[in-house]
């Protein structure tokens, strides 16, 4: 494996930049080679469940374009392994007090704190984002551990409900694990979308059957090392890796509940084979995002914001904003201000802190971002920053790109490219604006720009997506863990965080107790006299205005 930067002093990058290209961001930090030898490999591969002689798959480092990892694949029986272990563990961790469950989040925590460093060098080196982007997961996992450790207890706890009859009928709902969760966790986020979705099955009493992402295993495994230091059974979560169509109807066959974030396509799928076994799931899917800037936004924190909201983690997250909705009359100032901080993005991927944006994935997204810029300039689109691969920085950069122009029969319009792109649209009216946000079959995230709050509110009720953030990307809703976070139409069902999110893995048990008398004829009454009695008692109660 070449490296990205000597420990000392790094190397140039190959090839020239081109003229008006983004700069590269300054060398430094560890090479890629030295993040992930070989040793840590192994010592990670050690925790999939694969038996036998299983053939290897080799990942690729982004950054480099060369071999990271040979990871050993699981097989369909494997799967069946891993529920079977998983099985005989759960319903001794069931048994714990919520605390005691809990406490190990907490422990976790502090872990991840103190060791992050070692996290950051895996995610950066599977997936090629800059490290303040990876730090992002690092951020998003310790709050949710943060918040399910204190709040799980009262989330879980049994609350006395209104029973039949007042003073009479004692009624208890109660939360009870769903068993073992199928969880299959995408590339894009690999610590997050791991170990930061099966955090609230942990704490709820469950085991977890994850498959992630091949190419992105490396970071879940380690997550996995570290839980269990924290006082996790190590049985508890299962990590199976391999082909997708054949390992991940595996998992989706033997689980008690699907947790599943990935392409709408893929998710379709999944809620069939789950609902044909009369399973719960929820997905997080695609999305097509907008972002909307009003007529009285501060136009310079609006083109702030657009930077993140548009390119962190190149543009290779759900939550991403594609499209940029701008009032006509501040379109010019506000896109001069947006193009010129887009320019100014420093490429780069050294494993330090520096570079304003990384690399895409895979030569597939480099392809989907090339195909969907070079159709959109052929068909009259303009480009205002960007759309340009950069070889120069390694194999899969892509610039920062701002696309004016842009028509319905364009595919970057309507598909959802999962890069470094986004179309800039003109509205006169907010209804305008509103109905151009809404005009997609996707609902997962937006955006809504302006100096009043209140007026920003009103717009995001409107918007049809599960998150809306007024004044920022998307960070301010997904941070937010006690509140929900989800998609509407083809970006999904269900919720991660707040009461939901955790919820979501246990089922409702309800518990009644009669106490001195049934709820049927009795004391000497006849049929129609009980009848009579419990009319006139029903009466009463709404008079009362019992609930």
């Amino acid at each position: 494996m070449s490296d990205l930067s000597a420990d000392a002093a790094a190397p140039e990058h190959p090839g020239t930049a081109p003229s008006g290209g983004n700069p590269a961001a300054p060398g430094g930090g560890r090479t890629v080679s030295s993040a992930v030898p070989p040793s840590l490999v192994a010592r990670l591969a050690a925790g999939i469940t694969a038996t036998g002689d299983p053939d290897l798959v080799e990942t690729v480092a982004p950054l480099t374009g060369e071999r990271l990892a040979g990871l050993p694949q699981s097989s369909t029986a494997d799967v069946e392994v891993a529920y079977e272990l998983a099985r005989r563990a759960q319903p001794g961790w069931a048994a714990l007090p919520v605390r005691r469950r809990a406490a190990v989040l907490l422990r976790f925590h502090d872990l991840l704190l103190k060791r992050q460093d070692e996290v950051l060098d895996l995610v950066q080196a599977e997936t090629g984002k800059a490290r303040l982007h990876a730090f992002e997961e690092v951020l998003a996992v310790a709050m949710a551990a943060r918040h399910y450790g204190r709040a799980a207890h009262g989330y879980l706890r049994d609350k006395r409900r209104g029973g039949a009859l007042p003073v009479l009928t004692h009624a208890v709902e109660a939360r009870r694990p769903k068993g073992v969760i199928g969880h299959i966790s995408p590339w894009n986020y690999p610590l997050e979308l791991s170990v930061g979705d099966a955090l609230p099955a942990f704490v709820a009493g469950n085991a977890v059957v994850n498959k992630p992402d091949t190419q992105t295993a490396l970071t879940a495994l380690w997550a996995r090392e570290l839980l269990i230091e924290a006082g996790l059974p190590a049985d508890l979560w299962q990590i199976v890796i391999g082909d997708g169509p054949v390992v991940g109807p595996a998992v989706v066959e033997h689980a008690d509940y699907v947790s599943f974030t990935g392409s709408t396509r893929t998710g379709r799928d999944v809620a069939q084979r789950a609902a044909a076994r009369l399973v719960g799931a929820s997905l997080e899917l695609g999305g097509k995002n907008a972002m909307l800037v009003l007529s009285d936004a501060d136009l310079d924190a609006a083109a702030a914001g657009a930077v993140r909201a548009c390119f962190s983690s190149a543009g290779q997250l759900c939550i991403s904003i594609e499209r940029l909705l701008v009032h006509r009359s501040v379109a010019d100032d506000f896109l001069e201000r947006f193009a010129a901080r887009t320019r100014a993005l420093r490429l780069g991927g050294g494993l330090a802190y520096g570079a304003d944006m990384g690399s895409l994935v895979s030569v597939r997204q480099l392809d989907t971002t090339t195909r969907h810029v070079e159709e959109a300039v052929k068909a009259g689109a303009t480009v205002l920053a960007g759309g340009r691969a950069r070889p120069d920085l390694g194999p899969y950069f892509f610039e920062p790109t701002i696309l004016d122009g842009v028509t319905p029969e364009m595919a970057v319009c309507s598909e959802e490219t999962f890069g470094p792109v986004v179309s800039v649209y003109r509205f006169d009216t907010e209804d305008e604006a509103v109905a151009a946000a809404n005009s997609t079959p996707y609902g997962l995230n937006s955006s809504v720009w302006t100096r009043d709050h209140r007026r920003g509110r009103a717009v995001a009720a409107r918007l049809r997506t599960g998150t809306v953030n007024v004044n920022e990307a998307y960070a301010a809703t997904y941070g937010s863990v006690a509140a929900p976070m989800g998609g509407m139409g083809d970006s999904g069902l269900g919720r991660r965080h707040g009461a939901e999110g955790i919820l979501r893995f246990t089922e409702a048990q309800t518990i009644a107790t009669q106490r001195m008398m049934p709820i049927a004829p009795s004391f000497g009454l006849d049929d129609e006299r009980f009848a009579a009695v419990m009319t006139s008692g029903l009466r009463a109660l709404k008079a009362l205005r019992f609930k």
